[in-house]
């Protein structure tokens, strides 16, 4: 069985997104498993905070992303950005004090989606960016909805097929 880590960088519409994912995933016999980032309250990542030591769920949730064979991100767009949570969590994971810390990602697909306001577009190039760079494989078509275009399951569907037929 396959296993997909799906995150959720917001506790509501993209935790909503999130589920949807995994019960494709489910019903699909891949095994997967929703990571609430709010939820967790990791502290936001800083030099100074790093100083304090890494934070246990921090090593936790590597070794999670260690085993994952790809990934799902559903975030919201803060000001046209990548909400903190996500960013921080990978920050985190870079200064795990693994100097193969990239192996937590290189190579594996990922899947973008976003619940937003305004449809989340700048969030998702970002994240597209940030997750090239660190190693992730993100697949061309992504899923958004906003208040006003809800979220299409049709969608979610086509998403997570592509990610599970690009699955190792």
């Amino acid at each position: 069985m396959s296993k997909i880590v799906i995150i959720a960088g917001s506790n509501n519409k993209n935790l909503e997104v999130a589920n949807e994912f995994e019960k494709y995933f489910s019903d699909n016999d891949v095994q997967s498993e929703v990571i609430d980032l709010v939820s967790l309250n990791i502290p936001l990542y800083t030099p100074v905070e790093e100083s304090n030591g890494i934070p246990e769920k921090v090593l936790k949730y590597k070794e999670i992303f260690d085993k994952a064979e790809g990934f799902v991100f559903a975030i919201p767009e803060y000001n046209g950005g990548v909400p903190p949570v996500v960013t921080s969590l990978i920050a985190w994971i870079s200064r795990s004090g693994d100097d193969n810390w990239r192996n937590s990602f290189n190579g594996k697909p990922a899947a973008l989606a976003s619940f937003s306001g305004s449809g989340g577009i700048q969030a998702l190039i970002s994240l597209r960016t940030q997750l090239s760079y660190i190693g992730l494989n993100t697949i061309g078509r992504q899923v958004r909805a906003t208040y006003k275009e809800e979220l299409k399951i049709s969608d979610v569907e086509a998403v997570a097929d592509l990610l599970k037929r690009n699955l190792s």
